[in-house]
């Protein structure tokens, strides 16, 4: 679905008191009043669903800053998620073009669980608080700014920037499948800067070290299901459906997946001794060794986060058994979510929960099917200008590769052969990150912070 510019700029009458319209054409329009409109349109499950006023007040700002027609793209597979997708031409193209990736949507968030209105971007203790704030309208906010200002400025780029502000990625992420399979001429590019992810991370205030995401886990999930002719209750038998899923579950919950790192978790693991707890240092240093002591590792599954990173997972995480209370169930179902290592093979994984659940006479059947997502190189054309300005911005940081344990749309471009890099340089304190949780928020300090270091860093990688 390709939405006329002109719808687009319909919808924006309903964003009046909110969007640009207020600024007189080529006026530079703060990143900071980006993000409050974005987050003051609700793009979670309870606003609709309906990304089109996100869009339609950035249309306005990018028209208001000089874009025409043929600079943007509005387009999607469903009439309520269009992507944009803008394009700042380089008068003198000698590479390929840059590719910049935040997303428009949200997770949902219930008003009375918070203390504030999730839906208004309240400034309060030195912080910006809504839906959004870290994850991801910050991002979207700071590439549209810093694209109007590029333009403003004429800046002599040898390459076009691509800006791509998806529409689903909270969800099933088909809209940037949709856009790479369809128009992958508006988004082809030598590699991806990604705003959903790369923080910097905080101890006690001070900056330790930026993640750079390279890599992601392969998302995947199946059904375990057990089948039953079912009875009465009150003649209990030791197989029932349940009892059968119960006992696969329990021993897949005891299974560990190989330890299996790449070129980024072996980095990660080497470098994150320069800010763990000094408590951490033995684990760390058996997962960075060839030869670990089998000790040194045993520790390793009650360590969540270090866990994730050197294995393929699964956990179970719904479950549905039975028909009434004094039946027993004629059917036992549960969804197990697996992240696999890019490495690895997700048939494997699949390969491995069959034989799990085979002894209870439990089948395994395939959900969404996934898509695997290659680790992108460490690339010294990107990770050295990386480090250099995060030094020169934070000096002492340490700048550390990193495999995202959740999921983004990274993973489809990395699929398209597009290498993909996140780094949101968005600074918060190792436990305190609230993205999808209650009182989202994102420093006011670190918010400014991230829009000057992805204005010179895109700069840095598109100059002659």
């Amino acid at each position: 679905m390709r939405t006329p510019l002109s719808l687009i700029a319909g919808l924006a009458i309903f964003l009046t008191s909110q969007s640009a319209c207020s600024a007189e054409p080529g006026d530079e329009i703060p990143a900071r009043d980006i993000m409050a409109q974005l987050i003051a349109v609700n793009t979670a499950p309870s606003g609709g669903d309906d990304i089109r006023p996100a869009v339609a007040l950035l249309v306005q700002h990018l028209k208001d800053g000089g874009f025409e027609d043929q600079d943007i793209a509005v387009l999607g597979h469903k009439e309520k998620l269009p992507n944009l997708v803008v394009r700042l031409r380089s008068k003198a193209p000698a590479r390929k073009p840059i590719l910049l990736m935040a997303h428009l949507d949200v997770v949902e968030a219930l008003p009375e669980d918070w203390t504030t209105d999730p839906f208004t971007m309240i400034e309060k203790d030195g912080y910006y608080y809504g839906r959004g704030t870290n994850d991801n309208k910050a991002g979207a906010a700071i590439l549209i700014a810093n694209l109007i200002r590029y333009k403003k400025e004429q800046q002599p780029f040898d390459r076009d920037l691509i800006v791509s502000l998806n529409a689903d990625e909270e969800t099933t992420g088909d809209a940037i499948k949709w856009l790479l399979r369809e128009h992958r001429d508006l988004v082809d590019a030598e590699f991806a800067l990604n705003a959903d992810g790369g923080p910097i991370l905080l101890v006690d205030g001070k900056p330790m070290a930026l993640l750079f995401d390279t890599s992601e886990k392969v998302y995947v999930s199946f059904t375990l299901e057990a089948l039953d002719a079912g009875g009465h209750s009150s003649e209990p038998r030791p197989d029932s459906a349940i009892s059968r899923l119960a006992r696969a579950l329990v021993d897949l919950q005891n299974h560990q997946f190989p330890i299996d790192l790449n070129d980024t978790t072996r980095a990660f693991f080497s470098q994150w001794s320069l800010i763990a707890p000094p408590a951490d240092a033995p684990l760390l240093a058996a997962l960075s060794s060839d030869n670990p002591d089998p000790a040194d590792l045993e520790r390793l599954p009650d360590e969540y986060y270090y866990n994730a990173l050197a294995r393929t997972t699964c956990v179970a995480t719904q479950v549905n058994a039975g028909h009434a209370e004094n039946a027993l169930p004629q059917s036992a179902r549960a969804v197990v979510n697996c992240r696999v290592l890019p490495q690895a093979s997700v048939v494997a994984t699949r390969a491995t929960l069959e034989a799990i659940a085979a002894p209870y006479n439990v089948d395994i059947l395939d959900m969404v099917p996934a898509t695997p997502s290659p680790p992108s190189p460490l690339d010294p054309q990107v990770l050295g200008p990386v480090t250099a300005l995060a030094r020169s911005m934070w000096p002492g940081i340490a700048v550390i590769p990193e495999m995202e344990n959740g999921a983004t749309d990274g993973a489809y471009t990395r699929n398209a052969g597009i290498p993909t890099y996140a780094v949101s340089a968005v600074a918060r304190e190792v436990d305190d990150y609230r993205a999808h949780g209650r009182d989202e928020r994102i420093g006011v300090e670190a918010f400014r912070d991230s829009s000057n270091f992805w204005y010179e860093l895109v700069k840095t990688v598109s100059l002659p």
